[in-house]
């Protein structure tokens, strides 16, 4: 009996306390900016993809959202780059330093468009400085252009854009149905006027061009969504998107038409969502980020690693992308651990990662916020958490957080933040050696490769994560 009263109370106590938060009144800001950020001399730079750019079909965009709670302020930027490597850790101790905002509050994400200059290149270094100026101006007029008030609404939908992975039927049979078809919206108001659109989708992006500047689908999406509401600024992310594509002929290609084609019909899964009972999402914010350590296997025994450097050039270190000999820089890695008894890493966190992609154990020169993996932002507005979750996170993993709180709070969920795209692969592609899973050896040579647990571990870790800034 005593239970029953004890649960009768703390369900009212709930109540209680939610009702009093949402009655509380808070004012909250938003401002925002959008800039190109195509480089003047992009022809010769290094794409992602490994390709000279020839030529450009669209320029590339940041856009910032800046959101202000009269105590705390979240600035959110999305950028047509894969990943945003070098500037990064420039633009955090900027941003803290000139700025007064910390890590936490800063949520850079990726639309993963592989058809832009790659800046872990070292001749594109340059390209990143640049860039970290460039959006750390923008940053500066977001927050210039706060106004209030503005609610924010949050819902989600549907789209028959995508498709698992085809490469491994295996796992995901031959048809490839999609393993997370969502899309999500964060729509920021002013009154009736559209004030800026965030949205995500759990995909790589289709693209016109591997040897060209161009945006991909996500850019086209964002035009249209911009054509619709004049003055406001749309946002795309990606969501984990590890090991699912849009469906075409090509993985990852189609025409110009064909890209624009679906550009157009994910504005308009956007637009449906817009015309749905969207929960009001607006409060004061909280956020905060942490290094999720996650396990890696054992190292492969030493005669099998010199089975596999016999045919591989042993004396050249690590060479960066997109020379050919850098899928053996692990094995040179490995050799060098072995022969000079270094301790292999055992956890994700134990390795920094350079500039260039290489799992290291420290830097050569000591920065204020290196990068370790796996950095994952939990930030919360009102009732809603966003999670901004570094690498390429695969479908699973985030199906599995946002299907263990569908009963609970609003929860919009990203991948591709911050800097360097390591995939976080599922337990079935560590177990068939997937490409997802060979990329923390193959292109950021680290000795070992992932243990199988790597999946429970990253969905817990997040669980955690959430729950925690729910209780703040």
């Amino acid at each position: 009996m005593r239970i029953i009263k004890m649960a009768v109370i703390l369900i009212i106590s709930g109540i209680f306390i939610f009702t009093a938060w949402s009655a509380v009144a808070i004012e909250l800001k938003a401002g925002t900016a959008r800039a190109v950020i195509t480089p003047s001399d992009y022809q010769g730079r290094i794409s992602v993809m490994g390709n000279p750019l020839k030529g450009k079909e669209h320029d590339l965009y940041a856009r910032a959202l800046s959101l202000n709670d009269g105590s705390k302020r979240l600035i959110i930027v999305t950028y047509d780059l894969n990943c945003l490597d070098v500037a990064t850790p420039i633009l955090r101790s900027r941003l803290k330093a000139e700025l007064g905002i910390e890590p936490a509050y800063f949520v850079p994400m990726a639309t993963h468009n592989h058809s832009a200059p790659i800046q872990i290149v070292p001749a594109n270094f340059d390209y990143g400085r640049w860039l970290a100026d460039r959006i750390f101006s923008l940053i500066k007029e977001a927050i210039a252009n706060e106004k209030g008030p503005v609610k924010l609404y949050f819902g989600v939908g549907h789209s028959d854009l995508v498709r698992a992975d085809p490469r491994y039927p295996q796992i995901y049979g031959l048809r490839g149905k999609p393993i997370d078809d969502e899309v999500q919206v964060l729509k920021v108001m002013a009154g009736d006027k559209v004030v800026a659109l965030l949205f995500n989708q759990a995909t790589h992006p289709l693209h016109e061009s591997f040897t060209g500047i161009g945006v991909g689908h996500p850019g086209y999406a964002m035009d249209e969504l911009e054509r619709l509401f004049p003055g406001a600024v749309a946002m795309y992310a990606d969501g984990c998107g590890g090991d699912q594509m849009i469906r075409a002929p090509l993985v990852m290609y189609a025409s110009n038409s064909k890209v624009q084609a679906v550009g157009k019909e994910l504005a308009q899964t956007v637009i449906k969502i817009l015309h749905t009972q969207m929960i009001e999402t607006t409060g004061t914010l909280t956020s905060q980020l942490e290094v999720i350590s996650l396990p890696l296997a054992p190292p492969i025994p030493y005669e099998q690693a010199q089975k596999l450097a016999r045919n591989i050039p042993k004396d050249i270190g690590f060479v960066p992308y997109p020379n050919p000999d850098r899928e053996t820089n692990w094995i040179r890695s490995l050799l060098k651990h072995y022969e000079q008894n270094i301790p292999f890493p055992s956890k994700s966190s134990d390795y920094i990662c350079t500039d260039d992609g290489f799992l290291v154990k420290e830097l050569a020169e000591p920065r204020e916020f290196p990068c370790r993996y796996e950095e994952t932002i939990t930030a919360r507005i009102g009732p809603m958490v966003i999670v901004a979750m570094q690498g390429e996170v695969c479908a699973p993993i985030g199906k599995a957080i946002k299907d263990k709180f569908r009963q609970g709070p609003p929860l919009m969920v990203f991948a591709y933040m911050g800097e360097h795209n390591l995939y976080i692969p599922t337990r079935k592609l560590v177990e068939i050696n997937a490409y997802q899973a060979k990329v923390i050896q193959i292109q950021y040579a680290s000795p070992v490769g992932w243990s199988p647990d790597v999946e429970d571990e990253m969905v817990k870790a997040v669980i955690k994560m959430i729950e925690g800034i729910m209780r703040n």
